[in-house]
């Protein structure tokens, strides 16, 4: 197995649980564990990587992803990482302002204004103090909270627009995934695609309506890539109707497209004590 190829899903099935190997055009499910959750709490404990403790439990069982994926299958695609039991206890929460593109889109919102507004001056900030050497602490950026568990969606799952919202649009997003071990410590366990999904025309009313507007449904997933590799990832979003592509565009995310550093987003988001 390569270390730096190694992707996840999690599944249900007849109400239980599975995680499988992404081993395209199989899934290989892995024994013992029911959730990604469970594999990397054992593999800290054990003080192991996630990539042996997956090969001492591959089994041969497979499935065929297409089938799974494009929902031809009683096997059903799981957000590709949760809490099992506990949806309280898994914080969904994000860093705004560390794209270029984010801080034009903010700019644009409101640009009758004359002068720049808060979000391009935020967004300068991490520009020059984001990306600080290793050891230093760079500028805080923005934060944001999404929720808890409960509003993770998986692929092929609908996300809903709350009665009390004004709109729903995608925000393609790369989402990273941390489990708080037995020590208090943070670790990394890997990178996924998400949609985070938020309310445009709320937050355009007004700035300070950001935090409202962020309080929605999301999707990740559906594969979990267990890699350090947070330089470049390029994509596309697209919207489909009836079948027919209506809007798409490239996306672009990693260190090499932000104006933070990987280090310095974490390092923020964790010196919270309730993280």
């Amino acid at each position: 197995m390569e270390k730096n190829k190694v992707k996840l899903v999690q599944l249900s099935h007849k109400q239980a649980r599975y995680i499988a190997l992404v081993a395209e055009p199989k899934l290989l499910i892995i024994a013992q564990f029911d959730s990604i959750y469970e594999l990397a709490l054992c593999a800290i404990a054990n003080k192991i990587t996630l990539t042996q403790l997956i090969d001492d439990h591959l089994t041969t069982t497979a499935l065929n992803y297409d089938d799974v994926y494009l929902g031809n299958s009683e096997w059903k695609l799981l957000p590709a990482f949760d809490h099992p039991t506990q949806p309280s206890a898994c914080l969904v929460s994000g860093t705004g302002l560390t794209h270029k593109n984010s801080a034009l889109n903010r700019q644009m919102m409101h640009q009758g204004e004359q002068k720049l507004t808060d979000s391009m001056v935020m967004y300068q900030w991490g520009v020059d103090g984001g990306s600080p050497k290793e050891g230093e602490i760079g500028v805080q950026p923005e934060w944001f909270f999404k929720g808890h568990g409960d509003v993770l969606k998986a692929h092929g799952q609908h996300i809903s627009v709350p009665i009390y919202g004004d709109d729903g649009g995608e925000e393609p997003e790369i989402a990273g995934v941390y489990l708080i071990g037995p020590d208090g410590q943070p670790h990394r366990i890997g990178f996924t695609t998400g949609n985070e999904f938020s309310d445009h025309v709320m937050e355009k009313k007004n700035y300070l309506y950001l935090a409202p507007s962020k309080l929605r449904e999301c999707a990740i997933g559906p594969e979990l890539v267990i890699t350090d590799d947070f330089h470049s990832f390029t994509g596309t979003v697209a919207i489909e109707r009836n079948g027919q592509n209506i809007w798409q565009a490239e996306v672009r995310s990693g260190e090499s497209n932000m104006a933070h550093n990987l280090a310095n987003l974490e390092h923020h988001h964790f010196k919270y004590d309730a993280h």
